[in-house]
């Protein structure tokens, strides 16, 4: 079995307008929300493995949190042009060059996109806007990340730090 880990950066920062998206950082809440989320997921005994993340500041910011829970170096996170504003099939194809050493991937990304992609995984759950520093989770029983898109998926769990205020 093989599961994804689908997360929305943490919140970002808007205070300065001279920034361009690409390169905005956390505010506050988002590096309060981003050690926290990943604190549930170890409580919970969450299995990870692999970090993968758009290049973006928020999100390697996000991810780091996530790896650095985990302890895993945070200069081992798979960093992935195409994570940036990405479409659903940019999801499947990164998932798909994922090496088959890796049973537990976190993809770190942005809205739409995200949501689009976690929309079409099942039938089971419908999420309207993944919040910032959501987690929606799927399982799948391949053996090859190469045949992830044509998988069956079962839907694991969805959260977020809302659960937790």
């Amino acid at each position: 079995m093989r599961s994804v880990l689908f997360i929305r950066h943490a919140k970002s920062s808007w205070d300065n307008a001279s920034v361009r998206d690409f390169d905005r950082p956390l505010n506050e809440r988002g590096k309060k929300d981003a050690p926290e989320m990943a604190r549930h997921l170890l409580e919970k005994k969450i299995p990870l493995d692999s970090f993968i993340s758009s290049p973006a500041k928020r999100t390697t910011k996000t991810a780091g949190f996530f790896a650095e829970a985990y302890e895993i170096p945070s200069g081992s996170i798979r960093l992935e042009a195409t994570l940036y504003l990405p479409t659903p099939d940019a999801f499947y194809d990164v998932i798909e060059e994922t090496p088959n050493q890796f049973y537990h991937l976190a993809i770190c990304s942005h809205n739409p996109g995200i949501t689009d992609l976690v929309n079409q995984l099942t039938d089971e759950i419908r999420v309207d806007n993944m919040p910032t520093c959501g987690i929606f989770a799927i399982k799948t029983n391949i053996s090859r990340w190469q045949d992830f898109r044509q998988s069956e998926k079962q839907f694991w769990f969805f959260d977020y730090p809302g659960n937790y205020r």
